[in-house]
């Protein structure tokens, strides 16, 4: 367990196979005044796991951001039956065994406390995903929008499949097959990064890398430079005052 700021803790999870690659996961669970726990992407559960979660409040929220983060969902609502259980609407089609309390639409109205703004980032045929933002902390919280050098946890023989899937980068990126899907729904997009920007993180939590603690803002900038109009006027400006 991590403490990030007050009420924000993160739960780093043993590593998963998505496509004969390893995936790191990582929970984040945020702690409301009336001593709820909003859990999102829940990891593999565990006896330790739950005695941790014990100790900082009583699970209430449930939150599946995409339809990959769904492994463990199971054996949570059998532990937290009480708990509201929330997902995209891919993830509640993939998953029509789980009993959902709601879904994450574009037009979804939180029935958490105002602690957590929330984003549906679309856009992409591929897949959705719902991102969040912890106020009180400043922190952006994705899942698969941004990840980490999936390669760093290969065998050697696995490298080569890491780098046709475009899933290595030093640091964290968008990875390439992200960046083909919005082909033709760029400017779809641009708007939900406009969105997190103007939020104005100074950290950002990621499910499968290294959390971003300075200079945030600038790194969202950079990761989708590719897309945000922003960051191309900011290198404009700046080679014309180089001359």
């Amino acid at each position: 367990m991590i403490k990030i700021a007050d009420n924000i803790w993160v739960f780093d999870g043993e590593s998963v196979c998505y496509f004969s690659l390893p995936h790191a996961t990582r929970m984040t669970i945020v702690r409301f005044d009336d001593n709820s726990l909003w859990l999102h992407s829940p990891i593999k559960l565990t006896d330790a796991l739950i005695h941790e979660i014990s100790s900082l409040g009583k699970v209430k929220y449930l939150i599946a951001p995409n339809e990959l983060h769904h492994l463990f969902l199971y054996d949570w609502q059998i532990q937290f039956p009480e708990a509201a259980l929330m997902g995209t609407a891919q993830v509640v089609r993939k998953r029509h065994d789980l009993e959902f309390n709601a879904v994450l639409s574009a037009d979804f109205s939180p029935s958490w406390p105002p602690d957590i703004d929330y984003l549906l980032f679309t856009g992409s045929p591929a897949m959705e995903e719902a991102v969040f933002f912890h106020r009180p902390s400043c922190s952006l919280i994705v899942t698969d929008l941004i990840e980490g050098d999936v390669s760093a946890g290969c065998e050697p023989s696995q490298n080569w499949l890491a780098k046709f899937a475009g899933v290595v980068t030093p640091g964290a990126d968008a990875f390439l097959d992200w960046r083909l899907s919005f082909t033709f729904h760029k400017e779809e997009a641009r708007q939900h990064i406009e969105q997190m920007l103007s939020w104005r993180p100074e950290t950002i939590i990621m499910a499968h890398s290294h959390i971003v603690e300075h200079r945030a803002e600038q790194f969202l900038e950079r990761v989708f430079s590719w897309l945000h109009p922003r960051v191309i006027e900011q290198q404009h400006e700046k080679a014309l005052g180089d001359l």
